[in-house]
This record gives structure tokens, sequence and C-alpha cells, in this order.
């Protein structure tokens, strides 16, 4: 996708981003206790832990992550594979009521900034002892999942185990090697077969039980060299393939935590029908089929992200996807139980380094396995788990937004006057929203006569000031024809 010429605005930037944390109450550092604590940790539970540094497991993360909270080993078997997932044991590490505990508390999740992260955890735990790093010896949550020669889930077991990760690649090398055979070793690369062969599978699975997958490309900031830029991104096929093993096991551990009666799901509510109506209208106006017997997951996948229509439709459809929230229980399942988008009941049990409900949801589905119940400081963090993770979901929001914004202004504050190519994505009352072609931005405009969502036009960039972050266009003219 296109990216943006980087902004030479280097120290605008770093002060912009500095600001929005100080706004946002965004905490980089810790407190000397929890440095210490997270120092001076050692992991817990080796006694029941099962040794399993006989597989090769391959981790694939973006580049330059050390943070490693998962890594796979894939294999065949009669009648289908098996799927091996070790998940970094938090809970080894983080002493309930300590000072990493309650820090993690304060936290939620992993912030991150273009210029630097405010992480769940202290870094030495993290990014070191915790994480799933190539060539060492680490405690991990292994998941083993069971599935067919269609890819579908037929046992899952779950226990503590000592693991060891052969590889950890990014994602462009696991790519380069899958598309142009860049070399990888015969280990690794019998992985990333079994990843794409299992990949695939699970996304004709998924696609089969109605569940939303958007291919929208995502607005990100990106940095280079200290300079900072901002693109449309769209996921490789790694990640759309690794992202598939994750979802399968917040399947199975929402399924474990359901047959046993305690756990925490991540939930979305379904679409309104007067919201899908709308929908449905809209892309009947613009000219894009959506005949009576095709179900709104299928035309979902009917769209094409690279043309005007099919930016706005999916700008459109990926409103129908929020209310995201979490519920916990101890007894009776909640009300509704479904993540809609994924169709199915799942819950956050994978990234335990950088999310805090996944150290308990781990929990919840550990106990479930072996027939008992979880520990009392799991139990005691059902009541309060939800809203945390609420607040916390809302606040990395709020520091993403206003990270983009502000790259957003420093891109077009020298281009005050100049016409760029856009698209209308949205019609929000007096105002539509644009998105640039070329450089990476989305602001609003004022409306024009006869455009609608689909529209390409061309828009003067009126203002673009870094200090309120902000940028505003309009449309010079109407509609651009064909």
């Amino acid at each position: 996708m296109p990216r943006t010429r980087l902004s030479d605005a280097t120290a605008t930037l770093h002060e912009g981003f500095a600001r929005i944390r100080s706004e946002l109450g965004v905490e980089v550092e810790f407190p000397p206790e929890v440095l210490r604590a997270a120092s001076e940790a050692r992991a817990t539970g080796d006694d029941e832990r099962v040794d399993r540094r006989d597989l090769p497991f391959v981790s694939i993360d973006p580049y330059g992550s050390r943070d490693l909270d998962q890594a796979f080993h894939l294999a065949t078997r009669p009648g289908g594979y098996r799927f091996h997932y070790a998940i970094a044991d938090v809970a080894a590490w983080v002493l309930p009521g300590g000072p990493l505990d309650a820090a993690a508390w304060a936290r939620g999740a992993t912030i991150y900034c273009p210029d630097v992260r405010a992480p769940l955890h202290p870094t030495v735990l993290s990014e070191g002892s915790a994480s799933l790093l190539a060539g060492v010896e680490r405690p991990a949550v292994l998941w083993t999942i069971d599935l067919d020669d269609a890819g579908a889930t037929t046992d899952i077991a779950v226990e503590r185990a000592t693991v060891r990760n052969l590889a950890a690649l990014d994602y462009v090398s696991a790519q380069a090697h899958l598309d142009d055979g860049v070399e990888v070793g015969p280990l690794v690369a019998e992985q990333l077969r079994l990843l794409a062969e299992i990949g695939r599978l699970r996304q004709r699975r998924e696609a089969a039980r109605g569940g939303v997958s958007l291919s929208l490309p995502d607005q990100v900031v990106v940095a280079d060299g200290g300079r900072y830029g901002i693109e449309y991104r769209t996921n490789l096929e790694t990640e759309a393939w690794n992202a598939q093993l994750s979802l399968c096991c917040g399947i199975a551990a929402a399924r474990l935590m359901l047959s046993g009666g305690v756990g925490v799901l991540r939930t979305l509510p379904p679409a309104d029908a007067d919201t899908l109506a709308s929908l449905r209208a809209t892309s009947i106006r613009l000219g894009v089929p959506w005949p009576e017997t095709l179900t709104y997951p299928e035309w979902v996948r009917t769209l094409d992200p690279s043309t005007p229509h099919g930016i706005a439709l999916m700008t459109s459809a990926a409103r129908t996807l929020r209310g995201a929230g979490y519920a916990a229980f101890d007894g009776a399942a909640p009300a509704s139980p479904e993540h809609h988008a994924i169709a199915a009941p799942y819950a956050h049990v994978t990234a335990p380094l950088r999310r805090l409900v996944d150290r308990f949801g781990t929990e919840c589905a550990l106990a479930v396995s072996r027939g008992g119940r979880p520990p009392g400081w799991a139990l005691e963090a059902l009541g309060r788990i939800a809203e945390v993770m609420d607040r916390t979901a809302s606040h990395a929001s709020a520091v993403d937004r206003a990270c983009v914004d502000l790259v957003e202004a420093a891109v077009l504050q020298h281009r005050v006057g100049d016409e760029l190519d856009g698209v209308v994505t949205t019609t929000r009352n007096d105002r539509v929203v644009v998105q640039l072609v070329e450089p990476a931005v989305i602001a609003e405009a004022s409306p024009a006569a006869g455009v609608a969502p689909g529209d390409r036009v061309r828009v003067r960039v009126i203002s673009a000031d870094t200090s309120t972050r902000t940028v505003c266009f309009a449309i010079s003219g109407g509609a651009l024809r064909p």
C-alpha cells in the first residue's frame, strides 16, 4: 500500500508523542519496587511441568519484537493435524498481590506509541526471562489441539510445560520463504508449510461458520531511523494464518471455560437489523450487488478494498463490529457468550505478556482441563477484570488515534493549499470523511453537493496543525467521474 514520505519534523513529533502520553496518562517507566520485583522474579510451578523441549517450536511476530507470547509446532497425524501452541506462562513469574501484579492491574495492557511503548510488565520480564525467545528454555502453558483433515477441532488439552523456541521469525521473512524460497532450514520450512496449509483450512472454516473478516487496510504510523510517516497497511498471508492459530486457541479456551462454568470471554454483539438494512441500501446505491440470498459475512467477502466503492463499504461494514467487551462468569454462562465477528465463543489467552486478562483466562482453562477450580487469586480477578479491560481498550484506542492524528498533521503541514486525490468513505451530518490515496491520511471535509460514500474526489488541504492534531479538507468541485 502507499506509504507517505517520512516527515522531517522529528523533534516536533517526539514532543507531540510525549505530550499525548502526558495528556492521556500513559506511564512508560515503572517504580523502583516493580523493577526490583521483575529482576528478582523466579518462575514457579516447575514440579507440574511436562518437558516438551523435543518439539521444534517456531514463532512469527512483527520485525524487532522481543515480547514473544506465542510459539507453535504443527504436525500431521492420522486423519488430520496436531497443533501445539506454547504461550508464555506469565503467572509463573507474577506473584498475586505483589508489585508486578499491582502494576499490571494499573496498566491493563501494553500501550504502543510510535517512539516508545509502555509495557504491561517491565521489559526484563516481558522481553527477557518470560519471553519465548529463540534458543532458550522457557516455562510455558502448552495447548495441544487436534484438528481433523478439514481443520475442525476434535480434541483440546492444556498443561504447563518447559519448551524451547527453535526460531523467532518476522512476518516478512516468513512470507519471503513461502513466496520466494528464501532459506530458513528444513525444520522451520516444514512448520511454515503446515502453517499455510492449516491456516487456509481455518480460514475456510471461519467463512463456513459465518465469521466476518474485514481486509480493510489499517492506517498506521511507521518509524524509520528516528523519522516517522504514515501508511495504509494490509496483512501478509503469514500474519493472517498466524492469527488463525491464535483464534483456534481462543475458541478452544472458550469451549473449555463454558464446559467448566468458569472463565472470561471476549464478546461482540451481532449487528442490529437497522444497521444491516442501511448497509444493504448503501451497497445497492453504489452498484455493488447484495442479493437477498447472500448473508452479511458472505457479502463482506465480495468487497474489493482496492476500489473506491469497496473502501467505502468496508468502512461502513467496520462500524457493525462495535461493542466488543468481556464477560466474566463463575457458574451460569453469559447470556450472550458469542463473539459475532468470529461466529463462536472466544477467549483471550494467547498474549499474556501484553494483555492482563489472558493470565486469568489461562488459569481458568488450566483448572477446567484438570477437572478442578481456578486458584482463588484468579477467581477474585473475575469480578473486576471486564471493567479494567474495557477501560484499557478505550485508553489504548485514544492513544493510538491521537498519535495518528499528530502524524497526519505533520505530514500535511507543508501541503496546505495543495489538491490531492481521495475517496469519500462516510458522511456524518454536515461533514464528510475522505481517505486520501497518498499520503495515507483520513480526515473530515466540508460537504459538497452530490458527493456520497464511494465517490472519488479532489480535496484541498485547508489546514494541518500539529499543536491541535487536526487536519481539514475542502472538496474541490463534485465527484470525479471514472
